[in-house]
């Protein structure tokens, strides 16, 4: 019995190829080749290492694959430059935008357990430790080993043009990000933005986010005079600022942490939102926080307080000298505060609502001083191409997806939805406890073998869909203006 006419499942094969990457150990080689680079934006002294990390890896990287390179300077920040990259098979196929960021937070060498070192990979189990094996390096080198596979797969034609951006600065806001976007509009011009950060819901369940949570830091400041002044001669007389901050940051929350600033608040959580979150459970990695079930805003799920709502937090409270307190009332407090917030915020008069709430409590001595605003954004989760890739994924996968609307956290989403105009999907390949930012950082082999299956299914699935999906939307869109 011959078996010539069965025809052959080349997706299947595509796959179980970027498969082998993990079992070959090429994923693990050169994940910590890239480690290697000490990438430390926050860390001027190594801004050599960010500069090579574009010129000596990732360059030659994507020049195999195909890609036209060209490192470019940050018009904002010297030490934080870019890389853009281009794959062109035919201008009248859609194009697709790649994003990952090269730079890492400070390695806290001294901080690491013992036998672990931030520089070089270390495998225990299933984790992968090293700084940056989760944020960015670890993702960026899956998304990339996929892509190589598809295109050997597809006999060197993907059936799309590839576009990507690398940064350097991520770690320290994207210095720049936006303004060089803005310059380099036509260079990134696109369909559809693809990129993988942040963390999934956990780490059995591969998830897409659609946007993030925009995040406002704002600095509260209670000056009452100059010098302290004995706690035994003036207290009772004199005014203590941290008493007074402390009982004007209370009134911005209710006793649960509710905002009750009117003007912080988001709108109503939406019909399509509170659907995307229905089988979403937040939390239950073994390394993760217990979460308090009655902080927050009442009547919303754990879910829906991260992912729909707004929240305000303290991220450091200072008066006196904590480390070595004196018996003196302080003459100023301070507060860093943190509006993290969704779309339909009006973010822009935060500062605005913050001072008209104080005045009307009666707290004239509190200044307001906004130091950042990261805008918030959310593709629709109507769109079609979230459909598209939850489907791509269910069926590499096997399993159900996790859609959320948009990340708790924040990533520079906004420059690639607002100001280059892109439906945003990201498609994350670390997990809650990953320990970003901290030291131990690290990502899950079992997550990184699975997220390598997915991003193939993903690049092989573009090749048939994607101009489809393109001309779905332009149909929606036009459908829509003309009623």
């Amino acid at each position: 019995m011959t078996t010539s006419h069965i025809p052959r499942n080349v997706r299947r094969e595509a796959i179980d190829q970027a498969f082998a990457v993990y079992d070959s150990g090429q994923l693990l080689e050169d994940l910590a080749r890239r480690v290697g680079f000490r990438t430390e934006s926050q860390n001027p002294a190594r801004a050599d290492e960010l500069r090579a990390y574009l010129t000596d890896e990732m360059t030659p990287t994507l020049e195999r694959l195909g890609f036209n390179c060209r490192v470019a300077e940050n018009p904002v920040a010297a030490n934080a430059p870019f890389l853009i990259a281009e794959r062109i098979e035919d201008p009248a196929l859609p194009t697709v935008l790649l994003y990952g960021h090269g730079d890492v937070v400070r390695g806290y060498d001294e901080q690491w357990r013992a036998g672990l070192a931030p520089w070089q990979v270390t495998v225990e189990g299933d984790r992968w430790y090293g700084r940056g094996t989760a944020d960015n390096k670890g993702q960026h080198t899956i998304n990339f080993a996929a892509l190589d596979v598809v295109l050997a797969a597809r006999d060197g034609k993907l059936g799309y043009n590839v576009k990507v951006i690398f940064e350097t600065g991520e770690e320290i806001g994207s210095p720049g990000l936006g303004e060089f976007c803005a310059q380099e509009r036509a260079a990134l011009a696109a369909d559809v933005f693809i990129a993988s950060d942040g963390p999934r819901v956990s780490a059995e369940r591969p998830t897409v986010f659609l946007g993030s949570r925009g995040d406002i830091n704002f600095d509260l400041t209670v000056d009452l005079r100059e010098g302290a002044h004995h706690s035994g001669n003036w207290g009772g007389v004199l005014r203590n600022p941290a008493i007074v901050l402390a009982h004007a940051i209370a009134s911005l929350v209710d006793k649960r942490g509710a905002i009750v600033v009117e003007g912080l608040r988001p709108p109503p959580v939406s019909d399509a939102v509170r659907r995307a979150l229905t089988d979403i459970e937040l939390g239950g990695d073994d390394d993760g926080p217990r979460i308090d079930p009655d902080w927050g805003e009442p009547g919303l799920t754990p879910t829906e307080r991260v992912i729909a709502w707004n929240a305000l937090e303290v991220l450091a409270f200072k008066a006196g000298n904590p480390d070595a307190p004196v018996n003196a009332i302080p003459p100023v407090a301070r507060a860093t505060c943190q509006l993290r917030y969704v779309v339909g915020t009006d973010s822009a008069n935060a500062a605005r609502y913050l001072e008209a709430h104080f005045a009307r409590h009666g707290f004239s001595e509190v200044e307001v001083s906004v130091e950042r605003i990261a805008a918030a954004t959310r593709l629709d989760p109507d769109d079609p191409w979230v459909d598209w890739v939850l489907s791509s994924m269910r069926v590499t996968a096997g399993k159900k997806p996790a859609l959320l609307p948009n990340l708790g956290g924040t990533v520079p989403n906004d420059v690639f939805a607002d100001t280059l105009g892109l439906p945003t999907l990201w498609i994350p390949h670390s997990y809650p406890a990953c320990a970003q930012h901290a030291p131990n950082e690290h990502l899950l082999g079992s997550v990184a073998r699975e997220a390598l299956g997915v991003m193939a299914g993903v690049w092989w699935d573009l090749g048939d869909d994607a101009r489809r999906i393109v001309e779905l939307r332009a149909s929606s869109v036009n459908h829509r203006v003309s009623a």
